[in-house]
C-alpha cells in the first residue's frame, strides 16, 4: 500500500492543477492596470516557489558561474584595464588606431570640480565605436578613439574663460570591436561621471552643434557653465535647461552623495567586491 503524500507533496501537486488553471484561463476585459497587478502577483509567487526549488535541490548552485562571453563581466574586466593604463596630457594630439574607451581627468582650478582635481575620478568617461562593425584590427576599426578625444581637445579649447585644456589628462584603451558598449557602461556606473549625459548633472559636453532653427531643446548644463561653442550661444532666444546656481548645486549634492574615488586602490576594491557580487 502507497505511503500517504506528505503535506509538501499534496501542496505540490495542488500547485500543478493550479498552474495549469492560470495558464488555461483567459482575461478578456480586463484592464491593464488589473493585467499588471495578476502579472505581478504570479511573479511574486514564481519567485517564492523558485526559491523553494534551490532549497530542496540536495546540491547547491554555486551562486557566481564565470562566463567570459557574459558582457557584463567582460565589460569589468575592460573598464579596470582601461583603468590600469597611464595618464597623459589631453592637450597632446597623439593620432593612433582603434576604437574603444576613454576617460578624462580634470587637474585644474574650476571651484565646482575641486573634489575631483587631481584624483583618480574621470569627469567624463565615453567609448569611440570602429569605422565598421566588422573590424578585426586596430587598423581596420580606423582612428576613432584618437579622433574622439581630437573632438574633446576642442571643445575644451572654446571654453577659454573656465577651462584650459592643460588641466585634462586622459586614459584611453584599444577594445576588440564589439565590446566597447560593455566597457562604457561599467565605467559610467562606476564613476558616475558628472559630464556624463546618463548622470544628468552637468549633461551635454559630447554634444556636436547644428543650426539654432533646427534645435528644439534648450542649452545644455555644460554649455551654460562653460561658455565657448558659438553654435550653443549664437541665438539670443535659447533658454538654458538649467540655470548656474542650480547646476553648481547639483554637482555638489552628486558629490556628497557619490564620494569621488580617490586612489587606484579603492577602484580596485570597489572592482573586487563587484565581482564577489556578481551572480
Amino acid at each position: 500500500m502507497p505511503a500517504e503524500p506528505s503535506g509538501l507533496e499534496t501542496l505540490a501537486i495542488e500547485l500543478k492543477t493550479l498552474s495549469k488553471r492560470i495558464a488555461e484561463a483567459r482575461t478578456p476585459g480586463l484592464s491593464s492596470s488589473r493585467l499588471r497587478r495578476v502579472r505581478n502577483a504570479i511573479v511574486e509567487a514564481y519567485v517564492e516557489i523558485k526559491r523553494t526549488i534551490d532549497d530542496l535541490d540536495p546540491i547547491k548552485h554555486p551562486g557566481f558561474v564565470f562566463d567570459p562571453a557574459n558582457p557584463a563581466i567582460v565589460g569589468r574586466f575592460i573598464g579596470i584595464t582601461m583603468v590600469a593604463q597611464p595618464r597623459k596630457p589631453l592637450a597632446r594630439d597623439d593620432r593612433f588606431y582603434g576604437s574603444g574607451v576613454y576617460a578624462l581627468y580634470y587637474k585644474g582650478d574650476y571651484p565646482a570640480y575641486q573634489q575631483i582635481a587631481g584624483k583618480e575620478h574621470p569627469i567624463y568617461v565615453g567609448k569611440a565605436d570602429p569605422m565598421d562593425q566588422a573590424s578585426k584590427t586596430a587598423i581596420e576599426q580606423g582612428d576613432r578613439l584618437s579622433a574622439r578625444l581630437s573632438d574633446h581637445r576642442r571643445t575644451i579649447r572654446k571654453a577659454t574663460t573656465t577651462l584650459s585644456v592643460e588641466d585634462f589628462e586622459y586614459r584611453a584603451l584599444v577594445v576588440q570591436t564589439g565590446w566597447q558598449t560593455s566597457a562604457e557602461n561599467y565605467l559610467i556606473h562606476l564613476f558616475r561621471p558628472i559630464w556624463n549625459n546618463e548622470v544628468g548633472i552637468c549633461f551635454g559636453f559630447g554634444k556636436h552643434g547644428d543650426a539654432p532653427q533646427t534645435r528644439a531643446n534648450l542649452r545644455s548644463p555644460w554649455d551654460t557653465l562653460h561658455h565657448g561653442r558659438d553654435w550653443a550661444h549664437r541665438d539670443p532666444t535659447m533658454k538654458d535647461a538649467r540655470s548656474q546656481q542650480r547646476i553648481l548645486a547639483d554637482i555638489y549634492s552628486h558629490f556628497q552623495q557619490n564620494p569621488p574615488l580617490t586612489s587606484i586602490d579603492q577602484i580596485l576594491g570597489l572592482f573586487l567586491d563587484e565581482m564577489r557580487a556578481v551572480s
